[in-house]
């Protein structure tokens, strides 16, 4: 068979895979959150915490669909016309048009691009937060913040475009197969190793003190079989106000990470509640099925480009002859862009399927459906979320089930509970 007709019969078996993969791992089944649960709770919030929620919702929407709207409208222009690949031949011309200079220069002049037209809507929405007294952050250390995260992406992206136009030089028509099994592999070393790498960035973390609190967490962790190295508080109040914990690594590295924010406005017991939810990833290897599906669906975007690249018409409105020289980063990026968009929907709905699955796990291991409900309501209205958005924004940007779908979820549990 030839080097395509191969290409396509993979890409038939990674998709067979990803959703067999999807099927298996994924908590399909939903924990009971009856409507009439979510509507009385939705009653009992305050209703000035409801107001200001919504308020605040609708305050960062125009700069949020705005952002969404020109960043997808610059990724298209750049890709899907000459601009993309000129500019990337502009920025390697002064490194003799070299293919490396093209592949990493150009190509993080691409992202660039995107990022620069998309900053000002990240300016506005910074505003609507210090408005909204969620931000603790002037203009001085959001910048550093924004230069930061530019920084590790373009580590990131010069690592990934240089390896994938690599593959595409060495391996010839057979590019795929490599840059397939390359992609995957970078997914599960981010996976795995971004955030112990990473997270000190951003944020600096110290021991918690011993207390009750810290013995209560470590002691949780042992009696759900994910034993922790260290219970660490993180200093999320020098940029937010927002409340959170997660767990972070695997193995000899794995610790429980609380926000100070956390510690400030919520009680022990509440505490307890976010903490036993995020033992829950960790039981049940969140992090490793969404590796897995992630991995799964970089090779098989890596050889749909492969067969996209067949496309005489494509190629000839992106102004290239073929995906396998640098200067196509532009069309990728258009692609991944229109990929990304049509596909949110499909992620968010594994995701929240994944953290009910949590709830539930929290709801267990704690067996205080009352404190478990206390939190969700403390984390409604610190974070300022709105609890029962409307469909579509639930359906195209909510990773977590909604505020009143958990209190209904914690409300069912104590009903079944002994």
């Amino acid at each position: 068979m030839t080097a395509r007709l191969w290409a396509a019969v993979v890409l038939v078996v990674l998709v067979v895979a990803l959703l067999v993969t999807a099927a298996l791992l994924v908590p399909w089944h939903r924990p009971p959150a009856p409507r009439a649960d979510q509507l009385a709770a939705l009653r009992d919030l305050p209703e000035d915490q409801v107001a200001r929620g919504r308020a605040f919702h609708a305050a960062l929407r125009p700069g949020s669909y705005g952002s969404l709207a020109v960043g997808l409208v610059a990724a298209l222009v750049l890709g899907l016309t000459p601009l993309g690949a000129r500019l990337v031949g502009a920025v390697g011309r002064p490194f003799g048009d070299h293919w490396i200079a093209q592949a990493v220069l150009g190509g993080l002049a691409v992202v660039f691009a995107g990022e620069l037209v998309t900053l000002p809507f990240a300016a506005w929405r910074h505003t609507v937060l210090v408005r909204y007294h969620l931000s603790t952050q002037g203009w001085g250390p959001w910048a550093v913040d924004q230069l930061k995260a530019y920084a590790v992406g373009a580590v990131i992206g010069a690592v990934a475009l240089l390896g994938f136009y690599t593959v595409t030089r060495v391996f010839g028509s057979w590019w795929w197969a490599p840059g397939a099994l390359g992609a995957a592999a970078l997914v599960v070393l981010l996976s795995f190793v971004l955030p112990v790498l990473v997270e000190p960035v951003f944020n600096k973390f110290t021991p918690m003190e011993p207390g009750p609190l810290r013995s209560e967490l470590v002691a949780m962790a042992a009696r759900d079989g994910v034993p922790v190295r260290d219970v660490l508080v993180a200093d999320a109040s020098r940029r937010t106000r927002a409340v959170n914990a997660y767990v972070s690594g695997f193995g000899p590295t794995r610790r429980i990470v609380v926000y100070d924010t956390l510690l400030r406005e919520a009680p022990p017991e509440e505490v307890t509640s976010v903490v036993a939810h995020e033992l829950g990833h960790a039981k049940d290897n969140d992090v490793v099925t969404g590796t897995l599906v992630g991995a799964l669906g970089a090779a098989a975007a890596v050889v749909a480009v492969y067969l996209l690249g067949g496309w005489a018409g494509l190629l000839r409105r992106a102004g290239i002859d073929s995906v396998a020289e640098p200067r196509s980063v532009a069309l990728l990026v258009a692609l991944v862009a229109v990929a990304g968009l049509v596909s949110a929907p499909a992620q968010n709905l594994v995701s929240r399927r994944i953290e009910a699955r949590a709830d539930q796990h929290a709801l267990r291991l704690t067996g205080d459906p009352a404190g478990f409900e206390a939190m969700q309501r403390r984390l409604s209205a610190v974070n300022l979320a709105d609890p029962d958005p409307n469909r579509w924004e639930y359906a195209f940007f909510a990773s977590h089930p909604s505020t009143v779908e958990r209190m209904a979820a914690a409300r069912a549990y104590a009903r079944q509970a002994p």
